[in-house]
C-alpha cells in the first residue's frame, strides 16, 4: 500500500526493478534518474531509487539478493546521468523558451514552472544545487534556467555540484543505511523515510517564509506597517 502511494505503477518499485533485472537494474534506474532531470516527469523516484541502489549493493557485500556492483562506480554513474539530465532539460528551456510557458499539458504545468521560477528566483545559482533535493523543483529548475538563459558555463559547473551530491550523497545514505537490518526487512519503512526527508528542507524553508511575511506585515510603533 504505501509503495504504491509513494511510487505509483509497481514497475517502478525498487524490489521489482531488481527482481526482473538484478544486477542490470542499475541501467534502468540510469534510464529514469535520467527522464526525471530532464523530460519534466517530476513523478518518477528518483530520490527512491538512488537510495535502494546504495541499499541493494550493501546487501550484495552482506551475501543477500542485491545489486553486485561497485558503490563508488555506481555512484559515478548515476550522476552523470543526473547531469545529462539536466542539460537536457536545460537546452529544452534555451530553445523553446516562452513557449513552455504557454503551453499547459499533462506533464508540463505551467504552476510547476512558476513555482520553480520562484525558488530559482530566491536561491540564484544555488537553486541548481538545492532544487536537486526538493521534488517537482528538481525536474524543472534546469528548464528554468535555460529559459532565463543562465550562462552555459554557469550552468554546467552549478549542475554538476549539484548532481554529484544529489546522485552520490543520496546513493551513499542507503548504503550507509543497509546495515540496518530493520530497514532491509521493512522496504515501507525505508521508502516512507527517503520520501520524508528530503521534504525537510523545503517545509522549514516554507515556515520561515511565512515567519518573514509576519513579520513584514506586523505594525511598526507608530501603528502603520514598517
Amino acid at each position: 500500500m504505501v509503495q504504491a502511494l509513494l511510487i505509483g505503477p509497481q514497475w517502478l518499485s525498487p524490489d521489482w526493478l531488481l527482481n526482473h533485472f538484478g544486477d542490470a537494474m542499475i541501467w534502468v534506474s540510469l534510464v529514469i534518474i535520467f527522464i526525471e532531470c530532464g523530460l519534466f516527469f517530476p513523478f518518477l523516484p528518483g530520490d527512491i531509487l538512488l537510495f535502494f541502489i546504495g541499499l541493494f549493493i550493501k546487501r550484495a557485500e552482506a551475501g543477500q539478493a542485491g545489486l553486485d556492483l561497485n558503490l563508488w562506480l555506481a555512484c559515478a554513474v548515476v550522476s552523470v546521468a543526473a547531469f545529462a539530465g539536466n542539460v537536457v532539460g536545460y537546452e529544452i528551456g534555451r530553445g523553446l523558451g516562452r513557449r513552455l510557458y504557454r503551453r499547459e499539458g499533462r506533464i508540463i504545468r505551467r504552476r510547476h514552472l512558476e513555482q520553480t521560477r520562484r525558488f530559482f528566483d530566491l536561491y540564484g545559482n544555488r537553486a541548481l544545487v538545492i532544487g536537486r533535493f526538493v521534488p517537482v523543483v528538481r525536474t524543472y529548475v534546469t528548464v528554468v534556467a535555460g529559459v532565463t538563459r543562465m550562462g552555459r558555463h554557469r550552468f554546467v559547473t552549478w549542475s554538476a555540484v549539484g548532481a554529484v551530491l544529489w546522485a552520490t550523497g543520496v546513493t551513499v545514505i542507503g548504503y550507509l543505511l543497509g546495515n540496518i537490518t530493520f530497514l532491509q526487512q521493512n522496504i515501507e519503512i525505508a521508502l516512507l523515510l527517503v520520501a520524508v526527508v528530503p521534504s525537510i528542507p523545503m517545509l522549514l524553508e516554507w515556515a520561515r517564509a511565512r515567519r518573514k511575511v509576519a513579520g513584514d506585515a506586523a505594525p511598526g510603533e507608530n501603528g502603520s506597517p514598517d
